[in-house]
Order: structure tokens, then C-alpha cells, then sequence
């Protein structure tokens, strides 16, 4: 429930009315305006109704909250989240890039990517530790020995790193490394790792699930600020359909779709949302014309010989072609890179 406060509603009309949803066992949320004060509650809506906020002689009106995902509703938090990654911030006036390999191999193949991923503009380094494969017999990443070599190289080149971690008891040891923390589209629902990842204190990047519909991602995200972190930046990365010419199909009518809806940043993963080199680039200027607020972009210093998604891996050339390519669609859209 919104509940919006008079004019002339003081700071402790304001606080009266949350001690008060806080005794009832909700949740309250105090957010401030420039013109108005408005204050959230969340939990039943029965026992608010019990409250009877709308005879508070300092609330002008009642709205319930329609959305099933509350936190991350517009209706409850109307301007743009912006997500800061170290030095870098997702959901403003820039159109940010991170780059980097499918996974770490060697530290002078991530030195070497993120050496080219940074002379031509990118903005932070990704690259997976633990890796989720299909196959039991798949490169499934080097673990901690990925992990310290991507905040060596991290701290070498002054960008932030973002890394996938996929099971709780590897959290503590991944947020130690990390500057943002990955979840990958197939733990989206792993319910107990959201919990845990939302109370770890580091900016979160959330991948749509690959059969997950845009209401499930939302509400996977409501997970994650429900347990206090609301740096959440959210991955549009292609979805499964009836459709094998591509690895996925990628959805970018979910882009206006989902800032209609939210106020958190929706980046764009054209390397899984395609699965083929030669399609990245137009599915990455694409993202940006249909209002993303970055992308997320596979790059090997040779994907020939990667341990895993070398096919969808652009070569250092490529990616300062995108890069190239991104400028004019960005600045036609408003923003810089």
C-alpha cells in the first residue's frame, strides 16, 4: 500500500504512522518527496486495513500497490534506480559496456581481453569463475584460482569486475573478489541463493531466466531487494522459443517493456541472446536504440581456442568495431558512451 501524506504532514506525523504499520508486523517504508511524503506498507492487506490510515487526520490518500513485485513497481518508487559497480554507474545518462571472456582461463588470457575490452571503451570486466554447464564434462571455471586472478587483474587496470556465483556456500568467497555479483539465468528462481545474495551488501546483476517470463524475472529481483539491496541491474539475455536457427531468441521487446514497469537498469546479453558472433553487433546497437541502459558482451583474446562459448565470443577487432558502431546509436538516443 502507498499511503500519501498532506502538505503539511510533519516529520513525526510521518514516523507516528510507521511505528504504527511496524507494530502490526508490516514492513514500512518511508520515502520523501519534494512536494509530498509518502510512506509504503508491506505485507497482509487486511491487517492494514485494520490500521485505518485513511481517517489519519495527515494522509490524503490510500493506493494499493497492483504489481505482485512491490519494491521493484514503479507505482512504489517512480524515478530510475541507479546501480553503482565500482567507478561505474548503470541507469543513467551513460550507456555503459561490460566486456570480457565466457570464463577465466589463464591470467594472460584475462589480462590480454580485458587489456583490449578497456582501450576501446568498456567499462568494467566480466568474466565467470564457476561456471553452470550443460555437461558434467564442460570447462566448469577454476573457482577461487579464477577468482583471484580476476581481482588481480581487476585492480591492474582499475575496472570492476562482475562474476557469477552459484551456490551459497560460495558466496562469502565471491563477494570477497566480486564488485557485483552474477546470477545466472539458471539459478533466477534458486530462491535460497537470492535470499543470500540479496543480504551480501554488493550490487547484484540478475539474468532472465531462459523460459522465464518477464513477471518471474521481476519478481526474482523482488527477492533480492525484499532482503535489503536495491543495486540491482537486470539481464535480458535471450529466451528459449520453438525457433534453433539461434541459440536464443533475443527479446528485446522486453526492454521499454520492463522500465515501464521497474525502476531498476535493464542491460542487454546479445552474446547468449543470439549465440552467434556475427549477430552480436546488430542485437548490441539494436539494445541500445530500444532504450537499454548497457550491455553485457562476450570478448576472447582468440575464441578459437576459448574453453567455452568461443562461437558467441567476439575478437578483439570486433568488439572496437561495436564500439565504433554503438557511438552514433547511442547519441541518437540521448546518452553518451
Amino acid at each position: 500500500m502507498i499511503i500519501v501524506l498532506k502538505p503539511q504532514a510533519s516529520r513525526a506525523d510521518a514516523e507516528n504512522i510507521l511505528a504504527r504499520i511496524a507494530e502490526a508486523g508490516l514492513e514500512p517504508l518511508h520515502m520523501p518527496g519534494s512536494e509530498r511524503v509518502v510512506l509504503g506498507a508491506l505485507g497482509d492487506e487486511r491487517v492494514l486495513a485494520g490500521l485505518n490510515l485513511e481517517s489519519d487526520p495527515m494522509v490524503e490518500s490510500l493506493k494499493p500497490i497492483l504489481a505482485p513485485y512491490k519494491l521493484v513497481s514503479r507505482e512504489m518508487h517512480a524515478h530510475d534506480t541507479i546501480v553503482r559497480i565500482g567507478n561505474m554507474a548503470i541507469g543513467g545518462s551513460a550507456f555503459q559496456v561490460i566486456a570480457g571472456p565466457c570464463a577465466v582461463e589463464t591470467r594472460d588470457q584475462l589480462r590480454n581481453t580485458a587489456l583490449a575490452v578497456k582501450a576501446h571503451g568498456a567499462s568494467a570486466i566480466r568474466a565467470g569463475a564457476y561456471k553452470p554447464r550443460t555437461s558434467p564434462y564442460g570447462f566448469a571455471g577454476h573457482g577461487p584460482a579464477g577468482l583471484r586472478i580476476l581481482r588481480e587483474v581487476g585492480d591492474e587496470l582499475g575496472m570492476p569486475v562482475v562474476t557469477e556465483v552459484m551456490d551459497t556456500a560460495d558466496l562469502d568467497l565471491v563477494v570477497e573478489h566480486a564488485d557485483a555479483l552474477q546470477i545466472g539465468a539458471r539459478n533466477m528462481q534458486n530462491f535460497s541463493l537470492l535470499r543470500a545474495v540479496g543480504k551480501a551488501g554488493k550490487p547484484v546483476v540478475l539474468k532472465r531466466g531462459m523460459s522465464a517470463k518477464i513477471e518471474e524475472l521481476l519478481l526474482a529481483a523482488e527477492y533480492l531487494l525484499a532482503a535489503g539491496n536495491d543495486q540491482v541491474v537486470l539481464v535480458e539475455r535471450g529466451i528459449r522459443t520453438f525457433e534453433t536457427a539461434m541459440r536464443n531468441t533475443l527479446d528485446l521487446n522486453a526492454i521499454p517493456y520492463i522500465k515501464q514497469k521497474t525502476h531498476l537498469p535493464v542491460v542487454v546479453d546479445p552474446s547468449h541472446g543470439t549465440g552467434i558472433r556475427d549477430l552480436v553487433i546488430p542485437m548490441a546497437l539494436a539494445a541500445a536504440a530500444c532504450g537499454a541502459d548497457g550491455i553485457l558482451v562476450e570478448v576472447h583474446e582468440n575464441p578459437a581456442v576459448a574453453l567455452s562459448d568461443g562461437a558467441q565470443s567476439l575478437y578483439p577487432d570486433q568488439f572496437k568495431a561495436l564500439m565504433d558502431a554503438l557511438a552514433p546509436v547511442v547519441h541518437a538516443v540521448g546518452r553518451t558512451l
